[in-house]
């Protein structure tokens, strides 16, 4: 059966978009809940002076969020197709960023794989607030050493 590249073509960003779609919908978690959509709120016409004001967009304490900026780096891990690690910004104990603070990779194919592994194990460690993520297939290296070493970084934050 031949297939036109075309077809190949389309079905290919068809179910890249799907992909992206899940992991976007998986990091922004359900609607009114840490940054999903919330109600929008209005006070009273009738309420005067004195009367309880409407809550801005953001402002509830979530349990761990307040606190000053903390930053690690995690130990460099050595993996099958070169060398990785990453730094992790902590808000008291919610992660509030992951990014890579070194790479280096053998081959192209490599960097390939760690360019489009990266992004996708950067939103299931924000999503997952943790270093438990189920992982990139067809990244498993990338995928090990990204979580030890974001592991590394959050034990020397203090953060379980």
């Amino acid at each position: 059966m031949k297939v036109s590249p075309g077809l190949l073509a389309g079905a290919t960003a068809a179910g890249f978009a799907g992909v992206l779609a899940l992991h976007t919908m998986a990091a922004l978690g359900p609607p009114g809940r840490n940054g999903g959509v919330m109600p929008a709120t209005s006070a009273s016409p009738a309420a005067g002076a004195g009367a309880a004001r409407p809550p801005r967009p953001g402002a509830a304490r979530l349990p761990g969020v307040g606190g000053p900026l903390r930053t690690a780096t995690g130990t460099s891990v050595q993996f099958a197709y070169g060398t990785l690690a990453v730094r992790v910004t902590v808000r008291g104990r919610r992660i509030t960023n992951v990014t890579v603070a070194s790479l280096q990779t053998l081959e192209p194919t490599s960097q390939m794989i760690s360019d489009q592994a990266i992004p996708v194990l950067r939103s299931e460690v924000l999503a997952a607030q943790s270093a438990n993520v189920q992982g990139v297939s067809g990244a498993s290296y990338t995928t090990s050493a990204y979580v030890q070493s974001v592991q590394a970084a959050l034990d020397a934050l203090h953060i379980r």
